[in-house]
């Protein structure tokens, strides 16, 4: 299967979950910015849910179907048509040969993930295809894809693969009436991040503590796959100390030297110097990715083992989609909805 990009947008990258093995030689982790979206479109399709998709930034992309295609994606900014046909989320979607698809900018998030039957076909390095633009490398030749672009997918199909594409493939576009409901595995209150307390977090004043835990901090413009600033009330510290280059992670938060918020993402770098107030819980890492300039969030403080285990029990929901996609593919046809 392959596509020829058309139009690229801001930023489309090629991302899996990111290499998370190097970053003692300071190789971040890079990888999708909301790893939910690019499993959940993965699964969509019976693929492994580490395969590579297309991380689109907002919307404005465009690519042409060279091949049949079957296709899944899933995230907040764009709505994808075939011409005038809207094409649902969260489901795999079969595409003849010859059509024009339009990603449309939706208001609710920033990032969207575009996946193919048996995933993206890049070379892997330091055994991950992920882009880091950085350091240009990953992805394709570590930069971002551009007009003209042709992308191809792998050929190790699973059964699962097989048997959806047989179940759906035809002379039009075509997809099942099942999809994934993405919101059983978020939050309901989208715009509270709930944080654990970081090793630093008793270097701040009392009142900065409650501020930080009770005032709302608005998403600055100053924003990228390496980390969001964000605007709100300063926080003052006790503890003068000034601390040595330590450990940082994406989701680790940061007080600046102005008392202002920086949280790290997906591309931040693997150590820093500035005090580490808090950690983003891992289930609420995709919730900060589909943030924009602009938005308002408040923090909710949770603990350590909370935390573990939101995060335990969505990867035992995943698992069960997974299995009930591999059930529903090896039972039963799937029965097409779409349309000439």
């Amino acid at each position: 299967m392959e596509i020829t990009v058309i139009k690229p947008g801001i930023l489309s990258t090629v991302q899996d979950l990111g290499r998370h093995f190097y970053r003692h030689q300071a190789i971040p982790a890079a990888g999708a910015m909301d790893p939910l979206s690019m499993r959940i479109a993965n699964l969509s399709l019976g693929n492994s849910p580490t395969e590579a998709v297309i991380e689109i930034t907002y919307a404005d992309v465009s690519i042409f179907a060279e091949t049949d295609l079957l296709i899944a994606y899933s995230g907040e900014s764009c709505l994808l048509y075939a011409g005038k046909q809207a094409l649902p989320a969260n489901r795999p979607l079969f595409i003849p040969a010859g059509q024009y698809l339009d990603f449309s900018h939706l208001e609710s998030g920033s990032r969207t993930y575009l996946a193919i039957l048996g995933g993206w076909d890049v070379r892997p390095v330091l055994g991950s295809k992920s882009t880091y633009l950085e350091a240009q490398f990953g992805g394709l030749s570590g930069r971002c894809l551009k007009k003209g672009d042709k992308l191809r997918s792998s050929e190790n199909l699973t059964q699962s693969n097989k048997r959806i594409l047989a179940s759906l493939k035809g002379l039009y576009i075509n997809f099942p009436s099942w999809s994934v409901h993405k919101e059983r595995f978020t939050a309901l209150a989208k715009k509270t991040i709930r944080v654990v307390p970081g090793k630093e977090f008793t270097w701040f004043r009392a009142d900065s503590l409650l501020s930080f835990l009770s005032s709302s901090y608005t998403l600055s413009r100053d924003c990228n796959r390496m980390g969001y600033r964000f605007n709100g009330q300063g926080l003052s510290r006790s503890v003068q100390t000034e601390l040595l280059s330590t450990a940082v992670a994406p989701g680790t938060i940061q007080v600046t030297n102005d008392g202002s918020l920086m949280l790290l993402m997906a591309d931040s770098q693997t150590t820093g110097g500035y005090p580490r107030i808090a950690q983003v819980a891992q289930i609420d890492i995709p919730l900060c990715a589909q943030l924009k300039p602009g938005d308002v969030i408040h923090f909710s403080a949770i603990s350590r083992i909370e935390a573990e285990k939101l995060y335990l029990n969505q990867e035992k929901e995943l698992k069960r989609l997974a299995v009930a996609i591999n059930i529903l593919c090896s039972t039963t046809s799937i029965p097409g909805k779409g349309s000439q």
